[in-house]
């Protein structure tokens, strides 16, 4: 029991630094798009910030812990300031997984200079090593499963950009059973078979 309890600590504590990390960057970066697009809403909610704890949800931190498979609470938003609802809304959306593919390729690139240049402690450089091998994965998972078009993730908010209006307008009407539609995709195993080999392929041609 000890022992489970010991692994669990340390996988705990290897896999909160870079999920809470790419969590943050993934909320602030929709946020501060929407700013730069002239939305003040997220600036005024106190979410243009790298501190996590504004960011956090409960349950999307336990279904990482049990699923492995987890997100943040969402930037609010509010359309109406954007000059082209439609297409600044789309760049918003994208912004997210592009953030956190972006650090899974620093990640990446982060630790081949440490293996290459070991010029930590071991006892720095091992934990660290794991860190970025974690970051690699997560921020993967992160921007492939918010990229499935399930509302209210952001592939959902891609994909509404590029419909018709009304197309979008009907499509959007899913967004309050979409939490209990990724649950059910999740347990039956499609949102695994969808997303699980893309996140493989990314990862082995990011570390080799």
């Amino acid at each position: 029991m000890n022992f489970d309890l010991q692994a669990l600590l340390l996988q705990i504590i290897i896999l909160a630094p870079p999920f809470l990390f790419a969590l943050t960057v993934h909320e602030l970066a929709h946020g501060y798009i929407a700013y730069r697009l002239g939305d003040p809403t997220a600036k005024e909610a106190g979410r243009l910030t790298m501190n996590p704890l504004k960011h956090l949800d409960p349950l999307g931190v336990l279904a990482f812990i049990i699923m492995k498979i987890g997100w943040a609470k969402p930037v609010p938003v509010d359309p109406r300031y954007f000059r082209n609802p439609r297409k600044d809304m789309l760049s918003v959306a994208l912004a997210g997984p592009a953030s956190n593919l972006l650090l899974a390729i620093a990640s990446a690139l982060l630790l081949q200079v440490l293996v290459r240049f070991p010029f930590l402690p071991l006892a720095i450089l091992q934990p660290l090593a794991h860190m970025l091998v974690a970051s690699v994965w997560i921020n993967l998972m992160l921007a492939v499963f918010n990229l499935l078009p399930i509302p209210p993730l952001d592939g959902s908010k891609i994909l509404m950009g590029i419909l018709p209006p009304q197309a979008a307008y009907n499509y959007a009407r899913l967004e309050p059973f979409g939490f209990v539609l990724v649950l059910v995709l999740f347990y039956t195993g499609v949102i695994g078979k969808i997303i699980l080999p893309i996140i493989h392929f990314s990862n082995n041609l990011l570390l080799g």
